[in-house]
This record gives structure tokens, sequence and C-alpha cells, in this order.
């Protein structure tokens, strides 16, 4: 069974689910940027769940706390304002058709401006992850946690 898991004969994951699935490849800068915006919520909400696992074996409760303060559209908009500047012209039109996007609803425990910024964020997220484009999703996630305040 760990064999299937990590793609059979050493495929990367990506690959092995496209291939698994029988997945097209898509040209995801013509995807719904509320679309983008789903995936990188999901995303985002792993990497965090992730990390939080991983550093600490702790009741689920105290971890459904902790990755709920980071998750939020304020920490998100908090980050998305420190890496603006460090997007590349590609990333920054993805963010701003995210940010640019009109969600049905909003969150009710944050600002349109925060959610409307946690949504480009999220649709960056979601852009940089189905690209396969990891490396620099993670790195833009460091850095934001850490300008946020989250050193991890």
């Amino acid at each position: 069974m760990e064999e299937s898991i990590r793609g059979g004969s050493g495929m990367q994951p990506d690959a092995y689910l496209a291939q698994a699935f029988h997945l097209p490849e898509r040209d995801w800068t013509q995807y719904s940027p509320l679309a983008l915006a789903y995936m990188g919520d999901a995303v985002f909400d792993l990497v965090i769940r992730t990390i939080l696992v991983k550093r600490a074996n702790m009741q689920s409760a105290k971890l459904h706390y902790k990755a709920a303060q980071i998750v939020r559209a304020g920490t998100q908009a908090k980050m998305m304002a420190a890496l603006l500047p460090q997007l590349t012209q590609e990333e920054e039109a993805v963010y701003r058709r995210g940010h640019n996007a009109n969600p049905s609803h909003t969150a009710k425990n944050a600002s349109r401006g925060d959610y409307m910024e946690a949504t480009g964020f999220e649709a960056l997220i979601g852009w940089l992850y189905l690209r396969g484009d990891h490396t620099r999703m993670l790195d833009l996630i460091r850095q934001g946690l850490g300008a946020a305040g989250y050193e991890f």
C-alpha cells in the first residue's frame, strides 16, 4: 500500500494524481479567481494544519484554535500586504483577479477589505498549487507568516 501512496514507480504526487484520475493539463490563468481561491483556501489550511500537527501532538480543539487564528482573513490580509512587493507580474495579476472578484458572501468576522485581500491571497495560493509550483507557494506562505508575526 505504501508504494501506491507514493505514486507507484516514484512519480511525483502531482503527476501520479493526474495519471490516476485522468486529469488533463490546464491553463490555470483561465480559471475563475473564485475557483482558484476555493483551492487556495483548502491548500493554505492544509499547510497550516500540517505545520501545527508536525510541531506538537496536542488535542484537536487546541490545534483547531491555533489554525483558526492563522487562516482567518485578517491574517491573510497582513500576509498579502507584505508579499505584494515580492510578487512577479504574473502572480500579481492572479492576486488582483482574486482580490477584485465578487464573492457572493463575506466572512462574518472580517472587514470587506480584509476579505477581498484574503480572497486574492487564496487565489494566488490555489494558482501556485495547481501549477505545481509548491516551492514558490511555500516560500510565500513562510514569508507572509513571518510578516504577520507567526514564526515557524
